[in-house]
């Protein structure tokens, strides 16, 4: 399986502090089936520099060889809609054109089609992280419908389809499975003791769902297509 979203770098974020509980988060992943992290620390309140993630990923892929972890590291961000397309075009998803694009916590802005569209000419395709999280998606799924033209990607948590963010994002999540709008199931890990870097169980429950064939486009088909900078159809 392929994760592109886990916040597995340390001391840069909300994540892990040490490179000790990095290397456990890339052993769990593993164990769980895990092939491929896109480690993706938030860019929110600054510009990290893009080489200080490098070197960070750098430092961690050398710990996961040493402790024959079968895991392979690549790198992104979770870039918040503050900044403007082109302040953040070096932390694409492994160097394509794919990026994580992270709406407020506390609701859908207005001018939320806007900015994808920004992205979307500036050359980017923009994939909305975790929408059924977002308080105004979670209550009106239907925004999210709204605002996905060709080009533009959906990313559910994986945790958020076996009710682990609650019932509001368990709901939202099914809804935007059914609807067939779901591009990437990934972990947005954090931790091994809470938001863990995991995706079969929200494979299984997806799998209830919309099929089993269906939920592995999910963590294997597209995220694949995104690293590897192909184009996909939903």
């Amino acid at each position: 399986m392929i994760d592109i979203h886990c916040h597995i770098l340390p001391d840069i974020d909300d994540g892990p502090r040490t490179f000790e509980e990095s290397v456990a988060m890339a052993r769990m992943a593993a164990e769980d089936g895990v092939d491929v992290i896109v480690a993706t620390p938030h860019v929110n309140e600054k510009l990290y520099d893009p080489a200080e993630i490098s070197r960070r990923a750098s430092w961690l892929r050398h710990l996961i060889r040493k402790e024959n972890i079968p895991l392979t590291l690549l790198t992104g961000a979770d870039v918040n809609t503050v900044f403007a397309p082109q302040q953040v075009n070096q932390f694409t998803i492994n160097e394509t054109d794919y990026i994580l694009v992270e709406f407020p916590h506390t609701h859908l802005p207005a001018t939320a089609k806007n900015i994808l569209f920004q992205f979307r000419i500036h050359g980017m395709k923009p994939i909305i992280t975790h929408p059924e999280r977002n308080p105004s998606i979670k209550s009106n799924p239907d925004l999210l419908l709204e605002l996905l033209d060709d080009g533009i990607f959906v990313q559910v948590t994986a945790g958020s389809v076996v009710g682990e963010f609650g019932r509001g994002a368990k709901k939202c999540a099914h809804y935007l499975l059914k609807k067939g709008v779901v591009d990437v199931l990934a972990s947005d890990g954090h931790s091994t003791k809470y938001r863990k870097p995991l995706l079969s169980q929200g494979i299984k429950g997806a799998s209830t769902i919309i099929g089993e064939e269906q939920a592995r486009k999910l963590v294997f088909t597209n995220p694949m297509k995104i690293i590897a900078n192909m184009s996909f159809e939903r």
